[in-house]
């Protein structure tokens, strides 16, 4: 069986990591996609595509007759469905091939078997995986649940059969506490899945993610190929991931890697798989499998050298498996960062807007950036806000950490708020360094990870000041050298003077801290500055990607400033600064009150919830409704004691970023 022409039923990075594989194998691509993804980049990448629906996934990428449609319309002879979306859906993988139509990926009876989180550990303990103490089916009682709860002891975790993401998922640490925390289990998972089926685990206070990658022909032959330590979370999601894991011995891979090998032989598993594991105290507890290629997996390609995708499309082709267990070896370390449009200081609000400036550090041998986007695109309000990821390799894991400090410090995004500084922190930490990983890591790095503001350095204030005054430098002689007279002062408009010297004043603010550059000019691109008293002569050239070659006093400073509006995206020794310039001869605006107008959407969204009752008193803090955006919720509460007038909106209703939701006294 040979693929010729392959439709991708995703969209951003996997679509174009997809796109990649095939193109390097000579196998044409089909992009479907939304009205909202008219001009994506996996859209513009693809051979040929396909327009399935508006921009709510629903209504699109989880549209099952219209990606078929799509399929037969283009004469597709596979789909491959990525990850996210309807990768782990198994009817869709009945549907595709019941059409003839290759489907990349797992058997559907094995994507409906361990989709079922109770079935899965069922089949694990089949196939003689060690699991986490708990219930053996799903919990249909509350005394049931204390009978058990009392038997395994406390805390004790329910979790959602049909869940993911910590969606329907509670800790429970005594027993008064279990029948309210069950009855909110089963209600998120109904409202998220569709199913309010629940089970219960030993919850395990400081264990780490570990998972194993495998991969099957679908007849008896099957490898792992190491395995991930995913142990950095925030909510339940996955931050960065690594491989090998630091913490785990060859022995250990070895020995656990066997057994996921056989496991995945006998169940005859076909394709990509990855088997994830608790590990505590030096035992290994199955949790849960995903049927499908995961997020992380381009530390596992880093650390083996093999193209987990190229594989899927040769083994849904019905080749046999490239190569055989003992074929295969892991060299060096990998780490996965993954850049979101995100907020941190906002509790991770989801950022949208229009990617002004987005330059990734240069991608090497030691260096991968997968991305679904390029300058001028937008994040929008419809999908997940991923920018890139970010995959560093080398020798060991101290260097592959300095290299990804280094990838940070360079990477510049203007547009959307992101968490790259974040990041850049969170790496830095002694308890990252020292591979100290465990899903609290974040909640006890706070003080490190969330400094308080300080005051931007003299070189991003003398930057700005440098950037702005050489900016306005060459626009006054390109202007010049279209005049009719391009030697004239009069017509160069520099600040040339009779007698004396030109100097400019430039003021910038940064919240609390206003500063003032007085920028003298000198010949050439020479420039004297002061700051706070203290002179240093400078020189500039300025770039078009808005990057600036500096010089300062005797320092070479390499910066970046974006001009965006009245602001000033300063990136400079590996931070970033905004500032906003100040116009001498600007008017401020007249202020406002905004007291009762209403509290403000933080971002587009969809109402789904109204939490309180409108003529209702209500407390500080108090939950008032709750916006879904971005695959998120985000509960909207009272920022003071006050009075629910009334609701804006009703639950169901779409909303913009700004708008008032609630009118509040």
């Amino acid at each position: 069986m040979q693929i010729n022409k392959l439709l991708i039923a995703n969209r951003g990075e996997i679509a174009l990591r997809i796109h990649r594989a095939c193109h390097e194998m000579g196998i044409k691509t089909v992009a479907v996609h939304s009205t909202a993804d008219a001009d994506a980049m996996h859209v513009r990448l693809a051979d040929e595509t396909v327009c399935i629906g508006p921009p709510a996934a629903t209504d699109s990428y989880l549209n099952i007759p219209n990606i078929i449609s799509a399929a037969e319309i283009v004469h597709a002879d596979a789909i491959h469905p990525g990850y996210g979306f309807l990768s782990e859906n198994a009817q869709f993988a009945e549907i595709v091939e019941s059409h003839n139509i290759v489907w990349v990926g797992p058997k559907p009876e094995h994507i409906r078997t361990m989709g079922d989180k109770i079935e899965a550990k069922r089949t694990a303990a089949k196939l003689g995986l060690p699991l986490v103490p708990g219930s053996d089916g799903p919990i249909v009682s509350v005394k049931q649940a204390k009978e058990l709860a009392a038997d395994i002891g406390y805390p004790v975790l329910i979790k959602a059969a049909s869940g993911g993401g910590g969606r329907g998922m509670k800790v429970v640490e005594a027993e008064e506490q279990l029948e309210s925390l069950m009855s909110q289990a089963a209600s998120e998972a109904r409202s998220a899945f569709g199913d309010d089926t629940v089970y219960m685990e030993k919850y395990l206070a400081d264990p780490r993610h570990i998972e194993f990658q495998v991969f099957g022909d679908g007849n008896g032959a099957a490898i792992h190929l190491g395995e991930r330590d995913c142990s950095l979370q925030r909510r339940h999601q996955k931050v960065l991931e690594e491989a090998p894991s630091p913490v785990i011995s060859r022995v250990e891979r070895e020995a656990m890697g066997e057994r996921v090998r056989k496991a995945m032989a006998e169940m005859g598993y076909r394709g990509a798989g990855t088997i994830e594991f608790l590990y505590e105290n030096g035992e290994f507890y199955f949790i849960e499998m995903n049927t499908r290629l995961q997020v992380e997996h381009p530390v596992t390609e880093m650390i083996t050298g093999v193209d987990l995708v190229e594989w899927q499309l040769r083994v849904a082709a019905g080749e046999p498996l490239p190569l055989r267990q003992g074929q295969l070896a892991i060299t060096g370390h990998a780490i996965e960062a993954r850049i979101y449009a995100e907020d941190p200081e906002r509790n991770f609000l989801p950022s949208t807007g229009r990617l002004v400036h987005l330059a990734p550090p240069q991608p090497s041998q030691h260096v991968r950036v997968d991305t679904g986007v390029e300058e001028g695109d937008s994040i929008t309000p419809f999908y997940d806000p991923m920018i890139a990821k970010l995959i560093v390799h080398d020798v060991d894991r101290p260097a592959a950490l300095r290299r990804l400090s280094d990838a940070l410090a360079s990477y510049r995004v203007v547009g959307v708020a992101n968490n790259i500084e974040f990041l850049g922190r969170l790496v830095a930490t002694p308890s990252f360094a020292n591979a100290e990983l465990d899903t609290a890591l974040i909640e006890r790095e706070q003080a490190a990870l969330f400094p308080a503001p300080a005051e931007p350095p003299a070189d991003a204030w003398l930057v700005a000041g440098l950037a702005e005054a050489e900016r306005d430098r060459v626009a006054a002689r390109r202007a010049a050298e279209r005049s009719s007279e391009p030697g004239s002062p009069w017509s160069l408009n520099d600040g040339w003077r009779v007698n004396g010297r030109a100097a400019r004043r430039l003021g910038f603010r940064q919240g609390e801290w206003f500063r003032e550059v007085d920028a003298t000019a000198l010949a050439g691109s020479a420039w004297e500055l002061e700051l706070d008293g203290a002179r240093v002569a400078a020189s500039a050239s300025v770039r078009g990607d808005a990057s600036i070659d500096a010089t300062i006093g005797s320092r070479r400073v390499a910066a970046t400033v974006v001009v965006q509006g009245e602001r000033r995206h300063v990136f400079v020794a590996g931070r970033s600064f905004v500032l906003d310039f100040v116009d001498p001869l600007g008017v401020a605006g007249a202020e406002h009150d905004e007291e009762g107008a209403g509290l403000l959407a933080p971002m587009p969204g969809k109402v789904i919830a109204l939490l309180a009752i409108p003529g209702a008193a209500v407390e500080k803090g108090a939950p008032l409704l709750v916006l879904e955006a971005m695959k998120m919720e985000h509960t909207i509460s009272a920022p003071h004691a006050g009075t629910v007038k009334s609701f804006r909106f009703s639950a169901g209703d779409q909303v913009e970023e700004g708008v008032a939701l609630v009118e509040f006294e």
